[in-house]
């Protein structure tokens, strides 16, 4: 059974707890998940009242629950919520904060940080922590929680690794990428390792490539002070796509514990090909979006959003094409592309199959056969689906595309924010969807030379109307002719069309 602990937001009236944390929470508490005891306690600079927080939190939540506040939950969750004023810069404020637990019967011992903050406070955070006693497991557990971006570049992350070592051991520390939360993320590992008939199939002699896309409509979202230091390649590929292409690579773990999980997902990270510097255009494409239309609206282009520079090349579009070098993957091109303001939200891993070897029906109607496909769908909708060639009714043989979906597929009922399964595992204890260091080190060096290449290259970049995906030569990462994206979930035909 889970233990009641004091989970300590800092942050606790910024955009992650109000549009992530705080609606988790309430969800958690309306499926009776919460263990009983648990406090949430937000911390901050208001002097707020007991009363004047839950107001607060209940204004937040009005328009993030699903199907509206039930007073009921709001009123069970309202019995746990604490609020201690305090900055973050001051160590006097993390000793009160320290003393309002130790005072409060009603306050568990264990204890939970999430650093729902600022990336440059994290440093800061921890070591006030620390100076207040509140890193030291006595009489109850400490964690650590940590949101991405870990680092700017691989020196970053060492230093910010380096730091909170200093103060927390590897077990206290939770570092978080909510991708690792989401169900289907989490599917790839039953799909993989659940159906014995995919394990002869899944290796270089049956997999032509592999593609992890992830596609947004939206722009920066009011972020230009983040976004335009960061980019599409730290935003998303170091973080999100790896982390998707190490669970469709890795191998069979021992065991299904976090450290097993881990293990192997650092040994597929690590068995990446380093990219030279000199052949980084080669591997790496990278474009910003421009003045377009999306969903039936005129939307401005990156130069033209508040906060950006006029002469910014910061990405907004960046596709990578990896190798990796072992027994399994030797040879298979594996495809990550994300980007702002594209034609439509999507996160999809699309495996495409070899042809087959024998040409049978050259004699036949069928004047190509198509690839099968296996697609995992993880968001906007949840989803696998198989393609394969049929033929088609009549008395001549011609083949089309079918798709095996799961039962599932668009139809599941039970909802659940990835952050609703992460928090839950913070207070179990649970790692297996955390990062561990190593796991965060080696993505940096995967895109280490492309960043360092791309720094220097401040004259011009590439770019692609909004609404569309992407940009028109884009396609020049394939290896073959016949490689093409995948942009859209629903048939094959889609994909052939023309990126822009």
């Amino acid at each position: 059974m889970t233990e009641s602990c004091t989970f300590v937001i800092f942050g606790a009236t910024g955009n992650l707890a109000q549009v992530k944390l705080l609606p988790a929470l309430y969800h958690l508490e309306q499926a009776n998940r919460l263990p009983e005891g648990m406090a949430i306690m937000g911390f901050g600079r208001r002097s707020w009242s007991k009363e004047e927080w839950c107001k607060k939190v209940e204004q937040m939540l009005e328009s993030r629950v699903r199907g509206g506040i039930d007073n009921e939950v709001f009123q069970r969750l309202s019995h746990r919520l604490h609020f201690c004023q305090g900055d973050l810069s001051e160590v006097d404020s993390f000793q009160h904060l320290r003393e309002t637990i130790e005072a409060n019967p009603d306050l568990p011992k264990n204890m939970a940080f999430y650093m729902a903050i600022s990336p440059a406070e994290y440093k800061a955070t921890a070591r006030n922590l620390a100076a207040a006693g509140l890193n030291e497991e006595k009489g109850g557990w400490r964690r650590l929680v940590v949101e991405k971006p870990f680092g700017y570049d691989l020196e970053s992350a060492q230093i910010l690794d380096s730091c909170l070592h200093r103060h927390f051991s590897e077990q206290q520390i939770y570092r978080i990428d909510h991708y690792l939360g989401k169900a289907m993320v989490q599917n790839v590992l039953v799909f993989r390792f659940a159906n014995l008939m995919l394990e002869p199939l899944w290796n270089r002699n049956y997999i032509d490539h592999v593609q992890i896309t992830h596609s947004e409509s939206l722009g920066i979202a009011g972020r230009a002070h983040y976004y335009d230091g960061a980019g599409a390649l730290r935003d998303m590929v170091q973080s999100h796509l790896l982390q998707m292409l190490a669970l469709v690579a890795m191998e069979p773990p021992a065991y299904l514990d976090a450290e097993s999980l881990r293990d192997e997902k650092v040994k597929a990270l690590k068995s990446i090909r380093p990219i030279p510097r000199n052949a980084v255009n080669a591997h790496a494409y990278r474009a910003q979006y421009s003045r377009g239309t999306v969903n039936g609206k005129e939307v401005p282009g990156y130069l033209e959003e508040e906060g950006i520079a006029h002469n910014s090349t910061t990405e907004t579009y960046a596709s990578l094409k990896l190798y990796i070098d072992n027994w399994r993957w030797r040879g298979v091109p594996f495809y990550l592309r994300t980007g702002k303001r594209m034609a439509q939200n999507s996160s999809v891993i699309a495996i495409r199959f070899k042809n087959p070897p024998q040409q049978l029906f050259r004699k036949t109607s069928i004047e190509k056969l198509e690839p099968n496909w296996i697609l995992l769908s993880i968001q906007p909708h949840e989803c696998l689906r198989i393609e394969m060639q049929v033929k088609e009714p009549g008395l001549e043989i011609r083949a089309h595309t079918t798709q095996l979906d799961a039962s599932y597929c668009g139809l599941s009922r039970y909802q659940i924010d990835a952050y609703e399964a992460l928090l839950l595992d913070v207070m179990e204890g649970d790692q297996s969807l955390f990062l561990r260091y190593d796991e965060i080190s080696t993505a940096w060096k995967v895109v280490d030379p492309i960043i360092q290449s791309w720094s220097t290259e401040r004259d011009f970049i590439h770019t692609y109307s909004a609404g569309t995906w992407g940009p028109n030569d884009c396609q020049r990462i394939f290896d073959n002719e016949d490689h093409y994206w995948r942009n859209s979930f629903s048939s094959t035909t889609e994909g052939h069309k023309k990126e822009g």
